[in-house]
């Protein structure tokens, strides 16, 4: 005699799965499990012990297992309702919406008034178009509207690696790389071969620049499905970027920096995603450009670095220097305040108090400017630059001009001397290339007139 044929195997099997219910009912569904197998063992035709089974082994949250269960009830009794319905319930879990809703229409069929059925039915057709929606998202590259379709669809379809998958690639390339590390290392868990996962895994440390550890992560997808196209271009991609980068750094410590420009420029081809790596080889490149004097695509390359990643301060410093060196000393004193908030070091505060110094000695008149010498200029070029201006727009050359004419000159003889007068003491001099204010010491003074009258009498 087979067992399940005789009376006394059917019997023992009722006891096994009133004892599975117990447990059940108590929320013990290991105890469940076991005492449900025993009864599947003792009678394995009865499609209500493999529904059992099912029911428990989908509160332990092993779907696939379940699923297989819920097929064989409804294979010994096609007309078992329970059966289709954890069938559909579980094919709808795993995301399985198309063969969920064929399950549930069945039900639908043999009871067309199943409230349960109904409302699953539903179910199944949201998640079918929160998937079609998500498709359209990605080919869109609207990230956000993808993950929140996943959202919406892991609500319905908790089991899904597929969706989970989705949406933590979207989380990636949102670069909320925590968040998508954080779902394929769930995943990977409990499938440590799902080369998705690993692949997800690998781009995440591909966007933060660990471009080492990403390719390992590629390769092993690879080695688990040698197909995974994502895989095999996001390996190729980070190979190239970490080749021309490279490259790109060692012509710039060869002093090659226009072949170190062309090097950045072509990294910054390879992908576009890639917003940490990009923006260091955009700042990167603005440092050529320093080197190279074109300090204005310098600026617009440390912009780029910082539009992609704000709290790049490398690129911050970079660009307050060319702001420093072009004299645009109201935009180095912003990017040396952002940067000091960021980190209170004692250089940053240096930096930027010297801009802050310059910003002030810009807006005051520059008496080098006026006798229209360097700032490095000895006593003797200042004193030979003082004659040289005193004499161009003393008031007795401009006698004959309009009144505006003499108005204008007079102005710019007194600026001469006013400059000459700070320039030609050591002490007031000091005292202005350090950005001090000189009204304080009696500056030109009152005495200005005075003074150029009796320089002017010296003068041949």
């Amino acid at each position: 005699t087979v067992a399940g044929d005789c009376p006394c195997y059917v019997y023992q099997a009722e006891g096994f799965k009133e004892q599975g219910n117990a447990f059940y009912i108590k929320k013990d569904y290991s105890e469940a499990f076991n005492y449900y197998t025993k009864a599947i063992d003792a009678c394995p035709k009865n499609a209500s012990y493999y529904s059992n089974r099912a029911a428990t082994l989908m509160m332990l949250c092993r779907f696939r297992e379940a699923l297989e269960d819920s097929q064989q009830a409804v294979r010994l009794d096609d007309c078992f309702m329970k059966g289709h319905l954890r069938e559909g319930k579980c094919h709808l879990s795993l995301g399985n919406a198309m063969a969920a809703s064929r399950c549930f229409q069945k039900v639908l069929e043999l009871e067309p008034s199943n409230s349960q059925a109904q409302q699953e039915h539903k179910n199944a057709a949201a998640v079918q178009e929160y998937e079609r929606m998500a498709e359209f998202g990605f080919e869109k590259r609207d990230f956000r509207k993808v993950v929140y379709c996943m959202d919406r669809a892991l609500a319905l379809a908790s089991a899904c690696h597929r969706f989970k998958i989705l949406k933590a690639e979207c989380l990636a390339l949102l670069g909320r790389y925590p968040e998508a590390q954080s779902v394929a290392s769930d995943i990977l868990r409990m499938d440590p071969t799902n080369a998705d996962a690993l692949y997800v895994q690998g781009l995440c440390l591909y966007y933060e620049d660990c471009i080492d550890k990403a390719v390992q992560f590629f390769v092993q997808a690879l080695r688990m499905a040698p197909d995974h196209e994502k895989a095999r271009l996001a390996c190729r991609n980070a190979k190239a970027l970490k080749a021309k980068k490279e490259e790109g750094n060692q012509a710039f410590k060869d002093c090659n920096y226009e072949a170190a420009y062309q090097l950045y420029t072509e990294a910054l081809k390879i992908d576009p995603n890639n917003i940490k790596t990009n923006a260091k080889l955009y700042c990167n490149r603005g440092t050529v450009g320093a080197k190279l004097k074109k300090l204005d695509q310098a600026i617009e390359d440390c912009t780029s670095a910082v539009k992609l990643d704000e709290t790049y301060i490398k690129a911050y410093l970079r660009r307050a220097q060319c702001y420093m060196d072009l004299e645009q000393y109201e935009e180095a004193v912003r990017d040396y305040e952002t940067v000091y908030q960021t980190e209170k070091t004692k250089e940053h505060k240096h930096l930027l108090k010297n801009a802050q110094l310059e910003l002030k000695k810009s807006k005051r008149k520059d008496y080098y400017k006026v006798l229209g010498v360097g700032k490095n200029a000895t006593d003797d070029e200042i004193k030979k630059a003082y004659r040289k201006r005193a004499l161009m727009h003393h008031p007795d050359r401009h006698s004959a001009a309009t009144p505006e004419v003499q108005k204008e000159e007079e102005k710019k003889f007194k600026e001469v001397g006013e400059a000459f007068t700070v320039l030609s003491d050591p002490k007031k001099k000091v005292r202005y290339d350090n950005g001090h204010d000189l009204e304080d010491d009696g500056g030109f003074g009152g005495g200005g007139k005075h003074l150029l009258s009796f320089i002017w009498s010296g003068l041949h």
